[in-house]
Formats: structure tokens, sequence, C-alpha cells
């Protein structure tokens, strides 16, 4: 019977359970990092497989390992082989029986560029829409990439009914509209049908969206991420070189607090932060022609200001785009003459004066 000082290898995963991913949700072990694990003699061994662009957060993860394991009574030693990669590199161990993912995933895309919010309710689905037709209108290549996987929406927003087919590659043909090419975990199930997935679950759906649709030469894969930091950002982060991420947020302290959280996140793994949008900034009365800051106003100016990164642009509150939302009209396409529109098309333009674009 183990006594209290005794180290077993059920203590050492209960232990290593209260070690987060840098700026995510999740631990160590629920994301299957921690590997070879050897314990006798009051000491502790593992492996540590991570794929990830940052060699901070890796060493963040080793050191925080580290000091938990030695707080341990009975714990003398603590050894910790890092096994590092960078994303879309071959795993190190495959599963038996499922296909390694491509080494070199998206090489026909120029700029991978995630749209993120840290809470929900902020219109992160409608901006990635919009901002995807603003980036087609100033003649890009473009392609949305519905990573929502809890509650996707793209295919009612961009107004698609319609299944896709797979190719003679068996890959996945993303469906066009609004010169855009769009893939959303929507088109493949019924639209009143709960999404109730396991992080693992979840990976591979997003996984699957890399590396077997179809999606050719693109300038711009915009990829609508869930609210808040978990498995699909992990998922991203690992498997592909992101070019940028946008935050979405509203002018509210509470949307500000939880976008500041996404931001963190995006920078513990290195992927730059193109910059915040301000959405549901403030709203014109269409008659008088009277402004009213409905939910508060610049925070999200501030808050980049704050944060040393840049401010892409306010978006106005518009009736029109939820109308158009629930047509399959995004307002990009609706009303392209609004001061909506005006706004999109000028965060596209910076988005890709900073990418080179």
């Amino acid at each position: 019977m183990a006594t209290t000082t005794e180290i077993t290898e059920e203590r050492v995963l209960e232990t290593l359970r209260t070690v987060k991913f840098p700026g995510l949700t999740r631990d160590i072990v629920s994301f299957g990092f921690v590997k070879d694990v050897a314990v006798g003699g009051g000491n502790v061994s593992f492996r540590l497989e991570i794929t990830t662009d940052s060699p901070r957060a890796a060493e963040e993860i080793k050191r925080d390992a580290t000091e938990k394991l030695r707080s341990l009574p009975g714990v003398n030693a603590v050894t910790i082989r890092m096994d590092t990669q960078q994303p879309g590199a071959q795993p190190f161990r495959p599963a038996v029986g499922v296909p390694p993912p491509q080494a070199n995933i998206l090489q026909e895309v120029r700029f991978k560029v995630a749209v993120a919010s840290g809470k929900g309710g902020v219109g992160k689905s409608t901006v990635a829409a919009n901002l995807a037709l603003a980036l087609a209108k100033v003649g890009k290549k473009v392609g949305l990439m519905d990573s929502d996987i809890y509650g996707p929406s793209q295919q009612m927003m961009m107004g698609i009914d319609e299944k896709p087919y797979v190719n003679q590659s068996d890959q996945i043909v993303p469906i066009e509209r609004y010169g855009v090419k769009v893939m959303s975990l929507g088109f493949l199930m019924d639209v009143d049908q709960p999404v109730i997935w396991r992080g693992p679950m979840v990976m591979k759906a997003v996984e699957q969206f890399l590396q077997d649709v179809a999606w050719g030469p693109l300038d711009f894969l915009l990829i609508d991420l869930p609210p808040g930091t978990g498995d699909a950002q992990l998922t991203l982060t690992q498997k592909i070189h992101l070019s940028g991420a946008v935050i979405v947020t509203t002018p509210q302290d509470v949307s500000l607090i939880d976008a500041r959280k996404g931001l963190a996140m995006f920078q513990k793994v290195n992927v730059p932060v193109l910059g915040i949008v301000e959405n549901m900034s403030y709203y014109v009365c269409p008659k008088c022609g009277n402004r009213e800051e409905i939910f508060k106003h610049g925070g999200g100016r501030r808050t980049a200001e704050q944060l040393k990164v840049p401010f892409l642009g306010e978006i106005p509150l518009d009736p029109k785009v939820a109308v158009g939302g629930d047509a399959g009209q995004p307002i990009v396409a609706a009303a392209p003459d609004s001061a909506v529109t005006a706004s999109y098309l000028r965060i596209a333009e910076e988005i890709g004066r900073q990418l080179g674009a």
C-alpha cells in the first residue's frame, strides 16, 4: 500500500494536470503531451512531446512542471526530456490506424489568419464573414474556414444550404459564395443537432478541415475560431504556421477583459496579433444622423494601445448586419455603400498592408 510520501505514476499525472499550456485552459496531460512516465526511488522522469512555434512556451511548461513535482513530498529529482517540433511537421508517433497529417499543410495558401474572441456574443463570426468578403472585394482569393465547432454559423451567414462533395483525391470541395470558398461543420450536420464533443474530437475536426479540404491557391484563409482559448486554438497553432490573429471585441469592459485573454494566448504561442477590431462600436440614426454610443466606445482602441498591438478599426452597429446575416447576405454584399462596409474595407486593407499582401 502506498504511503503518503510514496510517489506513483497516478500521483505524478494528477500533479501534471495542474500544468496548463501557456495562454490556454487545458492541461498538458489532457492534451496528450506527457509520455513515458517513470517513477522510482524518489525520482520522476517523463518526456514532453510538444508541437509549438514558441520555445518560450515549451520552457514555461517544463519549468512549471518541474516546480510542481519538486514540491511533492518524496520527490528527490525530476528529469524531463523535451521533444519539440514546429507546426506542420510530421508527428513523433502517429496513432495506430490514423493516417499522419501532411508535412506541409495549406502550401497554396499565402496567409492564414485566425479571427478570435475571448468570449461569445461579440459578433466574431459576423466579422469573419464580412472581412472575407471585404478581402475578396479588393481582389484577393479568399477562403473562410468555420472552426467554431460548437456553434457553426457560416453556412447560414453565407446563405449556403447545399452539401459539399468529395473530389477524386478524396478531398472535400469547399462551397463558393460571394467569391469566397467556405467550409463549415454546419454543411455536414443537421442544423438543429447540438455538437457535444470532447476535446480530441474537436481537434480532429479542425485537423480535417486543414488537410482534407481542397482549398486550392488562396491569398487568405480566414479561420473563424470558437470563443475562448481551448482545443481548436491549440490544434491550429500545432498544425500550421498562422500568419496572424485578429481579436474581435465590443466596447464593454467585460468583453475587453476577455479580449486581453485571447490576445495573451496568441502571444504565448508566438502568433502575431494583427490587431483588435471593436465591433458594435456606435450607432448612427439613419433619419437624424445622431450618433449614439450604446455599448460605450473606444475600449478597443485603449486596449490596443495598452497592449501595444494595432487597432484595426471600429465597426458601427447597424440593424442591416443582423438582417443580412439571417438572410445569408453579409452586409458587405447586401449594402456595399454602407458605413459598415466601408469599415470592413479599411480593416481588410490594413490587414493586407501588415502582411504585405
